[in-house]
């Protein structure tokens, strides 16, 4: 079976948000290792974190003070964050030149991607305002919260491989998560010299990648061993600002050393013993390829999950749902026994597929279980 690497363009889709998002994600609870901590263990990682805080807004005032008694502040300049260590960032000047730049005191969690003013010091720089972005990719952190992970993008390169053995349900959280915010979507399938001879095997993979372009998505297969669908991937990248999400060990930082020969991105092999993927990227940074174009490369998460919604605001997550949303006989269908449901006599009609239908049941009880535990934290 021949490859194939073209691409299928894309519909437009107009970002959609809970309004409740923001507050609702603040009250998941906290877990560790897959298990729930007790109210003592949350306490004194709350505390913890309290008291990191605190030391960082000491270390902003004395910051501020000290830039106030030196007076030796440059003149205001935009730039771009091309890397962020928590405290301080690193912004690429206008004329390309990249400095470590410190914080003011109370601005909003700048990330990689953003647009910020600055102004020069004595010992490097220091950014005191945030410009407006045009997107903003997050995910819930370990307390709830939503968390940024890159700004301004252009679209979301969806990576998944068959080891780790893929997800469908995770890429479909990724290709929701990007429908919600209104980035563009693209799925690569990568490490396709990996695939199994076993029977059927192939055959079940061209099956996956031929759904989601039936649907409309982009879809693309690589093989940096290979040398195989780059140079597509490559025309995918050009004149935008893409993220590489997906599991650990898929080779997002694999595909970045491809693409930008002399950049060295760490790179590890699966765990034998979990066969998943371990972390390789501790940083998030902005490079820019050669080609033209930019790629964010973020640390990779095992398990990423949507922030808090309604099933109504998921359903809208999945492209192929669109029209036929608001035509089940009852308002308040859920889409699974209910009777003259849209999306069931769409999969009847085999205009939706059977799978996405199951994807978004396994997702919106996944987010009702989190609903749930957000209840019942003290």
């Amino acid at each position: 079976m021949t490859w194939s690497t073209t691409s299928t363009p894309p519909t437009t889709v107009s970002p959609k948000i809970d309004d409740a998002t923001a507050t609702a994600a603040t009250s998941q609870p906290l877990k560790m290792a897959g298990r729930k901590l007790n109210r003592r263990q949350q306490w004194r990682i709350e505390k913890i974190q309290d008291e990191r805080r605190a030391r960082l807004e000491r270390k902003q005032v004395q910051l501020e003070q000290r830039l106030h008694d030196e007076g030796g502040l440059g003149a205001e300049q935009t730039g771009l964050v091309i890397a962020s260590f928590g405290a301080s960032l690193e912004v690429e000047a206008s004329d390309g030149a990249r400095l470590r730049c410190q914080l003011r005191q109370n601005l909003p969690l700048i990330v990689v991607g953003d647009r910020v003013v600055w102004q020069t010091t004595q010992e490097g720089g220091v950014v005191t305002a945030l410009l407006e972005r045009r997107s903003l990719l997050a995910r819930p952190d370990s307390h709830g919260a939503l968390r940024g992970l890159a700004a301004n993008l252009d679209q979301i390169i969806v990576v998944a491989a068959p080891a780790p053995a893929y997800s469908t349900e995770l890429i479909d959280q990724y290709l929701a998560a990007a429908e919600l915010t209104g980035i563009t979507p693209l799925l690569l399938f990568n490490k396709i010299d990996l695939i199994g001879k076993g029977e059927g095997e192939r055959e079940g993979v061209e099956r996956l990648l031929q759904r989601y372009r039936d649907i409309g998505y982009r879809v693309l297969t690589a093989s940096t061993r290979l040398s195989h669908g780059l140079d597509a991937l490559v025309a995918e990248l050009r004149d935008h600002t893409s993220v590489f999400v997906g599991q650990s060990g898929v080779g997002k930082s694999s595909l970045g050393n491809a693409l930008m020969p002399g950049v060295d991105i760490a790179v590890q092999a699966l765990s034998a013993q979990s066969g998943l993927g371990q972390h390789t990227t501790s940083t998030a940074r902005l490079y820019h390829l050669p080609q033209g174009g930019s790629v964010i490369d973020s640390p990779g998460v095992r398990e990423f999950r949507l922030w808090p919604m309604s099933e109504a605001t998921l359903a809208e997550g999945f492209r192929e749902f669109h029209p036929l949303l608001g035509h089940c006989k009852f308002r308040d269908c859920k889409h699974q026994r209910e009777p003259g449901c849209a999306l069931k006599g769409a999969v009847e009609a085999g205009v939706i597929s059977a799978e996405r239908l199951r994807s978004y049941h396994k997702i919106a009880a996944q987010l009702k279980e989190f609903a749930a535990d957000a209840q019942g934290r003290p």
